[in-house]
């Protein structure tokens, strides 16, 4: 039972007592954290109208707080004494507030630290140019995956980097780099405003926190054509839901046009959802994840209008890298990463991954038969 006063910083600093990746604020429910990708309650009374209506009054910025009077919704992001960033969700539901708080770590996660397969760093070590389009649901680590993308080039190379980002998460130093964070309804009114304004600023990288419209995929694929290595994230499941996405923003005659440009400026579409991970595991929660390399075959799929063809491509492929969601969960069973019972309740094919598996099952049976032979 949580006693005394209850405050947003006791409940965002429990946040990393309980590793919490999020944190929700609801009218008549207690304070509920999602831990391991699964919600639980705070053991206190529900929140009241009033107590929900006022318990992020302390951290509102309030050069911001009439947007939220106006419009109902407001982004932020705010920090505590540890150094942890909380990336914040306002938005009116019954008349009353509601928020959804993402946990950002104040350290720049690492490739191990997330668990990600080597690709990830030979990717951003040997590409210079072209679009890398990182993608996942909403809470998927989408943000972190970026970040390390973005300290791994500070680190190795000595080049502008301009981030676009609503709002900012992760506060880069500058190593090698300089990197310019832009943020949205501070430094910047709107995504468009920035980009408008983009190739003047002399970038090498460019990072557009999300491609959500016409205008952002535009810009992206513009500054990619013109020798910019570019990443964006969207809200999509897949590799195939990417491209489709894309393609939505665009009228029917204009997708020749974009799927050519795609074809010469896509280097890889790394997908990713997060899996609640084995108990005793080191984190609550480790990625699955869908790499899509730009090949040969890839660009012809694209430029030829026929995507659907993008998960066998994937799956069949022996391009170094080149991963699907079914074998990256049976790595992760493999691992011991997470149960089996769990990689099969994310997995896009069950059938295809219980084949992987028992593939995997005889491969070690017959390794252990040769040892004890």
């Amino acid at each position: 039972m949580l006693t005394g006063p209850l405050s947003i910083q006791r409940l965002l600093a429990g946040m990393k007592q309980h590793d919490a990746s999020d944190l929700h604020v609801k009218v008549g429910l207690p304070p509920t954290y999602r831990v391991g990708g699964l919600l639980r309650t705070i053991d206190c009374p529900p929140l009241s109208a009033e107590e929900a209506d006022h318990l992020l009054d302390p951290i509102v910025p309030e050069r911001l707080r009439h947007r939220y009077d106006d419009s109902g919704d407001l982004d932020f992001a705010t920090f505590n004494e540890n150094g942890d960033r909380f990336r914040v969700n306002m938005f009116r539901a019954g008349g009353h507030a509601n928020a959804a708080i993402r946990r950002v770590k104040g350290e720049i996660p690492t490739y191990s630290s997330l668990h990600l397969p080597p690709i990830y760093e030979k990717l951003i070590t040997e590409t210079n140019e072209g679009l890398i389009l990182v993608v996942g649901v909403t809470g998927s680590g989408k943000s972190s995956t970026l970040a390390a993308m973005i300290e791994h080039i500070n680190h190795i190379r000595a080049e502008h980097v301009i981030t676009i980002e609503d709002p900012v998460e992760y506060q880069f130093k500058p190593k090698l780099s300089i990197i310019s964070q832009r943020e949205l309804g501070i430094d910047v009114p709107d995504y468009k405003s920035a980009l408008r304004y983009l190739v003047r600023q002399d970038p090498d990288v460019v990072f557009i926190g999300e491609m959500r419209d016409h205008d952002t995929v535009l810009a992206a694929i513009q500054a990619a054509e013109t020798g910019h290595l570019v990443f964006g994230s969207m809200h999509t499941a897949d590799t195939m839901q990417s491209m489709s996405r894309i393609l939505e923003f665009f009228p029917q005659t204009e997708h020749g046009f974009i799927r050519s440009a795609l074809a010469n400026t896509l280097k890889a579409v790394c997908a990713q959802r997060l899996l609640p991970a084995m108990e005793d595991f080191e984190v609550s929660a480790v990625p699955a994840t869908e790499v899509l390399l730009s090949t040969p075959i890839m660009k012809e799929k694209i430029r030829d209008g026929e995507e659907e063809d993008l998960p066998a491509i994937v799956a069949q492929s022996t391009e170094d890298g080149m991963r699907s969601f079914t074998m990256s969960l049976t790595e992760l069973v493999e691992k011991e990463w997470v149960r089996k019972s769990v990689a099969m309740e994310y997995a896009p094919n069950r059938n295809a991954l219980e084949s992987s598996l028992k593939g995997v099952e005889v491969k070690t049976q017959t390794l252990v038969n040769r040892i004890r032979g």
